[in-house]
């Protein structure tokens, strides 16, 4: 590719992904009108194939679910005690906020303050936007006078607007405010290897037991500097008031969690997390460019040491709110907002073929594993659906009556209507296990509404496609255009009279 400047090769990265789903979906579309028998042949192998992921997906969410309920019932402060060197550990906790209530806050910062660890040890700090530096400011003073003393140290940041090279959103904010932690540790003279941080969205309510179990795992691990720790991330914050596609998404991306929880090898880090400060540090924070920093910090480590970066997978949840925007419509809207922001991701892809790609110390097979699931990841969100659930009458319905004598074609509705049901199983044990991470409902709601959850289900594959597929696709397409995003928000709004979820019940206890 001599001639071609960087920018371009790097364009064409960009494009790949989405170009790939578009070649598929229009290549099936065109192949079932014109070789609706191998466009037939292509569905039922496509879907067998994804019969057996169903089965192997159900095998690593009962080894996540087992391994969840014993980590739950272990006494992890008292484990913790027996461990040499624990009372070296500090706990660094960012908690970034843009436009939230003050109720939202003072719920994540009452559930810091119960944990099962010495507070004197652990280090909050509050995140907050020039843009929103009224709202901040007066909640900031709200939480100061309330929790400034439940910790070792309360920080409270204001990250300022417009600056250079930013993009305005979670990841420019933590990188200001890391570097005003960095600054806070130095003072403190805490070694960075013995400082644990933790990125938390402002609305989560974490474990009682999260960071003791998280302490104990960094200390029994071989290299606690170089790996990121993954909880189980839940949405029960609000769950009941929010409308069932809502529901369905969130357990949804609960089991998708816990399933990659159990295969280790492919997991990176999403959403809330933690990790060594003395990692953070040596990759010079988050970016403060991107829309997927949650995930991005993970890939600048791992680029940074070469392929010699891991996650280990923590078996407590945290609990956020599901999407909720006061009406049923924009709860959906934003739902789809939510998704289309995860599905960017995607911009994950021509970075790492760009930097693995070029570094000759990362072995082949860590570059490989991780291109390919970047890319694979994406391209199934956004293929998958349509195939299985929208595609695969087509090609029966074009063609000819002569093509309709083939036994192959004649028996193809069969065939897959068999393969359907066989994978409904993964529908109704995701049923079942969703009633289990239930908290307790508000008193307003009757035993009936378990049922409705229950019942929820049946949408699964209509919400599979407009908040699965229809989100990935726009967010590849947006890419492959070279129409970039920026970071919006998900707007959570708790009903008045829920309250305050129960911070046992949210987290499953």
């Amino acid at each position: 590719m001599k001639g071609i400047s960087d920018k371009a090769k790097y364009r064409l990265l960009e494009i790949f992904p989405g170009a790939t789903v578009w070649v598929t979906l229009l290549g099936a579309v065109a192949l079932s009108f014109f070789q609706p028998l191998a466009a037939i042949v292509f569905i039922i192998v496509f879907d067998l194939i994804w019969f057996f992921r169903v089965a192997v997906f159900l095998a690593h969410l009962f080894s996540a679910w087992r391994k969840y309920r014993s980590t739950g019932r272990t006494d992890w402060m008292t484990r913790l005690a027996s461990e040499p060197n624990s009372d070296r550990l500090f706990h660094l906790v960012f908690l970034p906020t843009f436009h939230e209530d003050i109720g939202v806050i003072r719920t994540t910062l009452r559930s810091l303050a119960a944990t099962a660890y010495p507070k004197e040890r652990m280090l909050v700090v509050l995140a907050g936007e020039e843009r929103d530096a009224k709202r901040f400011l007066r909640n900031a003073d709200i939480a100061r006078r309330e929790f400034g003393n439940a910790f070792g140290q309360f920080l409270i940041t204001l990250h300022p607007a417009d600056l250079p090279d930013e993009i305005p959103g979670k990841g420019s904010n933590l990188h200001w405010s890391g570097h005003r932690a960095r600054e806070l540790v130095d003072r403190l003279g805490i070694p960075y290897g013995d400082v644990i941080v933790s990125t938390f969205d402002i609305d989560t309510v974490v474990h009682p037991q999260y960071f003791a179990y998280l302490s104990a795992q960094f200390l029994s691990s071989p290299r606690p500097t170089r790996t990121s720790f993954q909880p189980i991330a839940l949405y029960n914050n609000n769950i009941w008031e929010s409308p069932a596609p809502v529901r369905i998404a969130a357990f949804g991306t609960t089991f998708w969690i816990m399933t990659e929880l159990s295969k280790s090898d492919h997991l990176i880090t999403f959403s809330s997390h933690s990790m060594s400060f003395r990692a953070l540090v040596d990759v010079g924070f988050w970016q403060k460019d991107i829309v997927t920093e949650d995930s991005r910090i993970f890939l600048q480590c791992l680029t940074h040491y070469h392929g010699d970066y891991t996650v280990t997978p923590l078996y407590l949840p945290v609990s956020m709110d599901a999407v909720s925007s006061g009406t049923y419509v924009r709860s959906l809207v934003g739902l789809y907002r939510q998704m289309r922001r995860w599905a960017w991701g995607v911009e994950h892809f021509p970075y790492l073929v760009w930097n693995l790609g070029r570094d000759p110390q990362t072995p082949l097979g860590v570059k490989f594993k991780y291109i390919w699931n970047a890319w694979e990841g994406m391209f199934s969100w956004a293929t998958a659906p349509v195939i299985i659930f929208l595609m695969g009458r087509l090609p029966l319905w074009v063609a000819g009556g002569t093509m309709r004598e083939v036994a192959l074609v004649e028996n193809a509705p069969f065939t897959l209507e068999w393969i359907m049901n066989a994978s409904m199983i993964g529908v109704m044990v995701s049923a079942a296990l969703s009633l289990l991470l239930l908290p307790k409902p508000p008193a307003r709601f009757t035993p009936a509404r378990r049922v409705i959850m229950l019942a929820q289900w049946m949408l699964l594959p209509v919400t599979f496609i407009i908040f699965g597929a229809v989100p990935a696709i726009d967010a590849q397409t947006r890419l492959l255009l070279g129409r970039y995003m920026g970071f919006n928000v998900t707007e959570k709004v708790r009903s008045r009279r829920a309250g305050e979820p129960s911070l046992a019940e949210a987290v499953g206890v």
